[in-house]
C-alpha cells in the first residue's frame, strides 16, 4: 500500500511516497525550482560518481540487483557516448532504489531517500540540509501519530468486538513454523519476522503474488501489525539475550500464534483511516 506525504523545503512541495518500509522522494519536485530541471536529472544519473553511488546502495539493500550489468554501465560512464535513463536502468540492473511514475501518487522521477539526499548535495549542500530537516520533521510527526494510534488500539482492543466469522479466525492465526523452517539461515532480521507470523519469507510471498505491489506488510490486516511491532520488540530483547537465529525464531513463532489466538477469541480492532 502507497502512502504519499509532502514536504515543504524553501517553498517547494517535494512528494514522498512510503512503500513498505521504505520512503521514497520525488526528484522531479526537487528540481522544480531550477532552470532546466529534469535534465538536471539526467545530468546526474550519468555521472560516473552517482552511478557507483547507487550501485553500492543496490548492491546492500537489493538482493535481486544484477551486479555484472552494473558493472559494465559503470565502465562506461564518463565516455562521451554514455547515456542513462531510470528506465533503462532499472531494466538492465533491477534496480530497486529509483523508479519513474505517473498517475494518482504522483508523476516524475522519484528515489529512494538516501539517493535522493544525494541527488540534493549534488544540486546544492545548503537545500540537501534543509531538505533532510524536513524530512526529520515528517519522520517525528508520523511517529507521534503512530504513537496516538497505538493509544487507540489498546483501547478498542479493551472493547469487546466479534470477529464474525470462523474463517476469518483461521486466516488470521499464524502457521507453527516447521523444523526446515527452523534451521533455515535466514539474510535478514525481516524475514524471521514475517516467518514466524505469516509463516513465508518476503520472496517467497513475492513469487506467490506476481501480480501484487507492495511487500508481504502490505497487505497484513491490523490485527497482524500489531503483532509485528510486538515481534520486533520481543526480537530485540532475544538478540541481546544472545539467542540464535532458531531459537528466536521459535519463539517468535509460538508468540504470535499465542496473540493471534487471543485476538481472534476476543477482539477485532477496527482499522485506522
Amino acid at each position: 500500500m502507497k502512502k504519499e506525504s509532502k514536504l515543504n523545503v524553501k517553498g517547494t512541495e517535494i512528494a514522498v511516497i512510503n512503500l513498505g518500509s521504505e520512503d521514497y522522494i520525488s526528484l522531479t519536485d526537487m528540481v522544480k525550482g531550477y532552470e532546466d530541471g529534469s535534465v538536471l536529472i539526467e545530468k546526474w544519473l550519468r555521472n560516473k560518481n552517482t552511478i557507483v553511488f547507487i550501485g553500492i546502495w543496490e548492491q546492500l539493500n537489493n538482493q535481486d540487483f544484477n551486479s555484472p550489468e552494473f558493472e559494465g554501465i559503470k565502465n562506461e560512464a564518463g565516455l562521451n557516448r554514455f547515456t542513462l535513463s531510470v528506465k533503462k536502468w532499472i531494466e538492465k540492473t533491477n534496480a530497486k532504489g529509483l523508479f519513474a511514475k505517473t498517475g494518482r501518487y504522483g508523476s516524475g522521477t522519484f528515489a529512494q531517500k538516501d539517493i535522493a539526499f544525494e541527488f540534493g548535495s549534488w544540486l546544492s549542500p545548503e537545500f540537501k540540509l534543509y531538505l533532510i530537516k524536513e524530512f526529520q520533521r515528517l519522520k517525528e510527526e508520523e511517529y507521534r501519530t503512530k504513537s496516538l494510534e497505538w493509544n487507540l488500539q489498546r483501547t478498542l482492543a479493551k472493547v469487546n468486538y466479534r470477529i464474525h466469522t470462523d474463517s476469518i479466525k483461521e486466516n488470521l492465526i499464524p502457521p507453527q513454523v516447521t523444523k526446515a523452517q527452523i534451521n533455515f539461515i535466514y539474510a535478514n532480521e525481516a524475514d524471521i519476522l514475517n516467518v514466524a507470523l505469516f509463516g513465508i519469507t518476503a520472496k517467497e510471498w513475492r513469487d506467490s503474488n506476481l501480480n501484487k505491489k507492495g511487500n508481504i506488510r502490505d497487505f497484513a490486516v491490523l490485527e497482524q501489525l500489531i503483532v509485528m511491532v510486538n515481534l520486533e520488540s520481543m526480537n530485540a530483547e532475544l538478540i541481546r539475550l544472545g539467542l540464535s537465529q532458531s531459537e528466536r525464531l521459535k519463539r517468535l513463532n509460538e508468540i504470535a500464534i499465542n496473540q493471534m489466538k487471543s485476538l481472534a477469541k476476543s477482539i477485532s480492532i477496527k482499522k485506522l483511516k
